[in-house]
């Protein structure tokens, strides 16, 4: 079972990466988190969960090991495949997961894409004892000081689908974008909009 990869990145999307290691080339899903803290280029890291099938074998990927626990965890539940769980992990921060299972906010999973009422509810009565037993829960930390960047993409993502771009095209567009804590929302989506407007 793969654990760990590290290569070259040879292409990355919103949805899948490939990544060169010593000459095999490994396409890796990874969520939105992940994505927008990769490099355009170069040497990179990833932890890797494994799926088998009967017909496939699937790559996961993530930047640390707090979003792979994250990711486990939430596959752990009836009814949530890797592809769900890592929905869910592109549009919620860890930090926010972990908040909303502690506190049991079931009303804030709801809102995730394709998490309905009921398996929001099932989220919060499964795992919120779980939750706490995560082993690298200090990345909650680290992690709370990025939260602003996700939060104003998904937010940018949200007003660029609005204005007619593809989901793809506008994560793409967002993340040759260079945001910081200091810019407004107005001047990210000007910037973001220069790289749709060509």
């Amino acid at each position: 079972m793969i654990a760990l990869l590290t290569g070259q990145l040879a292409s990355k999307t919103t949805e899948r990466i490939i990544l060169d290691v010593n000459g095999v080339g490994y396409q890796v899903a990874i969520p939105l988190s992940s994505f927008y803290s990769l490099p355009d280029e170069g040497n990179t890291t990833l932890h890797i969960y494994t799926h088998v099938r009967e017909d496939s074998l699937l790559l996961f990927g993530f930047l640390t090991l707090l979003e792979k626990e994250m990711f486990i965890l939430l596959l752990s539940i009836s009814g949530i495949g890797p592809k769900v769980a890592l929905n869910i992990l592109s549009h919620m921060s860890c930090t926010d997961l972990h908040a909303a299972l502690t506190n049991g906010d079931a009303k804030r999973l709801a809102t995730l894409p394709g998490i309905g009422k009921k398996t929001a509810q099932r989220l919060v009565l499964e795992l919120r004892d779980k939750i706490g037993k995560l082993s690298n829960t200090e990345e909650l930390n680290s992690e709370q000081q990025i939260t602003y960047n996700n939060d104003s993409s998904d937010d940018i993502l949200s007003a660029l689908i609005n204005l007619g771009y593809k989901e793809k095209q506008a994560a793409a567009a967002i993340a040759k974008t260079t945001i910081s804590a200091d810019d407004s929302m107005e001047t990210i989506l000007k910037a973001t909009l220069k790289h749709l407007i060509r």
